[in-house]
């Protein structure tokens, strides 16, 4: 099943990313919206005053490459492509390796890297992977950590999904009841979290209403 999905430009606007939708609407990003989250914000900022500023810059860098190359191999080795982990650092390859076989759960392939919006949720955004997971039809998304972590710990990820499952319905037509997180962990281990779509779209409504408030934006 393939689906003709049309590319989006991003736009930063004071800091924040924002996708142009091809109507020219700008929306901002779920990941954008995500991050307005009180409670993450208390704990980002704990967390970069007990290991400095410059300490921080370094590790969300380093984080944020590791994680880029991970995805690129996953989308690589989905598309069958045999060299996917050429030109990629050990470190990342072995997160790669910890989840190479919950990889091959995925049964179907619909759109990797595909960019996303919902004129109803008023938001935008990139997904990983849509396709069929164990059969089912879900959003699937690659996530890296330094340690396991509990379910409590990552809803924001389920939202996130939740967020992407209803942008593909809006835009296509194609229900999908089911997300998947699949979780590469240091250490050679892995995660794999499923859920349903309807149990979290409602917390994107909760954050929604935050990230307004925090941007003086009146409905």
């Amino acid at each position: 099943m393939k689906f003709d999905i049309p590319e989006m430009p991003v736009k930063y606007i004071d800091g924040k990313r924002y996708y142009v939708t091809p109507e020219g609407v700008k929306y901002p990003s779920i990941t954008t919206i995500l991050a307005c989250d009180p409670e993450k914000q208390k704990i980002l900022e704990k967390w970069r005053e007990r290991v400095g500023e410059k300490e921080a810059d370094r590790i969300s860098r380093v984080a944020s490459q590791r994680g880029t190359s991970m995805h690129e191999m996953c989308e690589h080795y989905l598309d069958g492509e045999e060299d996917y982990s050429i030109g990629h650092m050990p470190d990342a390859q072995a997160l790669f390796h910890s989840i190479r076989e919950d990889l091959d759960d995925i049964d179907e392939v619909w759109a990797q890297e595909t960019p996303l919006y919902s004129n109803h949720l008023k938001a935008a955004g990139r997904v990983d992977l849509i396709g069929k997971y164990k059969g089912t039809p879900s959003i699937i998304d690659f996530k890296t950590s330094g340690k396991p972590k509990q379910k409590s710990w990552i809803t924001d990820y389920f939202i996130q999904c939740a967020v992407y499952a209803v942008m593909f319905e809006e835009m296509t037509g194609v229900p999908i009841p089911q997300i998947v997180i699949i979780m590469a962990i240091e250490g050679g281990l892995s995660q794999v979290y499923v859920e349903r779509r309807n149990k979290y779209i409602g917390g994107y409504f909760k954050l929604r209403k935050e990230y307004d408030n925090q941007n003086g934006i009146v409905a």
